[in-house]
């Protein structure tokens, strides 16, 4: 087994980030899907660590917080028992963004249930050095969580979307129209202008953009649960470090006074420790 140069590493990394699966990485740059996996894996637990251990003491003033639904292996509907059991069927990808740096404090891949909420709202708890104005939608089980995890040094509202019905449009993948909202204080004072959950909306458009496993209609979608969280894992630390936001012109993690530059992609492989990996040669040698 030969090492993985910091280059190629770094290629690879660029590559994924940018929203190219692995199967078209592989083409492109002449390496395994293999080792192209094992690389995102190793990334995607390396970036995870790093944010439980920096992304904290977040002095955050309006936070919002949303799920976005992806799924492993096949759709809830369709897995059996044995299925379930390796980890198959939704998968739901929880986000709280600060909205004046865009910084995605904390995130949680899981089940939609009030558990998962508990350990979600109590890990965004934990992230935030001051008392914070929380939007969410109107998922029943924030309410609980989120008194939980803040108890009352919170400022909490709910925003709950109405949509209309239009049976004359196909609407298998996408919602009805929105035809009004209506707000929930449930703990403190709201600022009534900053009950909003556009940006954390607008964060998981750019989740589905730039991962492709959340590409809806394609055989594209994450087959491991490891895969997928360190797919996320890696996005979320890109987007945080690496992105230039193009309304702050630095990174969240600088608006956030995490870091003071922008992150290189080689920078972000750095964090890495070496992985033993192959290459594979030239397609040329592979077909005779």
């Amino acid at each position: 087994m030969n090492n993985l140069s910091s280059v190629d590493r770094a290629r690879i990394i660029s590559a994924l980030v940018e929203g190219n699966s692995i199967n078209a990485i592989s083409r492109m740059l002449g390496f395994s899907t293999n080792t192209i996996t094992k690389l995102l894996v190793q990334m995607g637990d390396t970036c995870r660590a790093y944010h439980d251990e920096h992304v904290t003491g977040v002095a955050a003033k309006r936070v919002h917080c949303d799920e976005i639904w992806s799924f492993v292996g096949a759709k809830m509907a369709n897995v059996n028992e044995e299925q379930i059991a390796q980890d198959w069927g939704d998968a739901w990808t929880w986000t709280a963004l600060d909205a004046d740096s865009k910084l995605v404090i904390s995130y949680l891949v899981g089940q939609r249930g009030a558990a998962w909420a508990k350990v979600f709202m109590e890990d965004v708890a934990s992230r935030l050095t001051s008392r914070v104005q929380l939007t969410t939608d109107g998922h029943r089980a924030y309410a609980e969580s989120v008194e939980g995890a803040f108890g009352m040094d919170v400022d909490y509202a709910m925003l709950i979307k109405l949509y209309g019905s239009d049976t004359a449009l196909d609407r298998r993948y996408s919602t009805g129209q929105c035809i009004g909202t209506q707000t929930a204080v449930l703990a403190g004072s709201q600022d009534p202008l900053h009950i909003s959950t556009s940006y954390v909306e607008r964060l998981n458009l750019t989740t589905r953009m730039h991962i492709r496993r959340f590409t809806r209609l394609t055989n594209a979608f994450s087959k491991k649960l490891e895969n997928h969280e360190a797919a996320i894992a890696l996005h979320f630390m890109h987007y945080n470090f690496c992105r230039v936001h193009k309304t702050l012109r630095v990174t969240p993690a600088m608006e956030a006074g995490l870091v003071h530059h922008v992150w290189t992609i080689e920078e972000l492989v750095a964090i890495l420790p070496t992985p033993i990996v192959k290459r594979r040669g030239p397609y040329k040698k592979r077909a005779e």
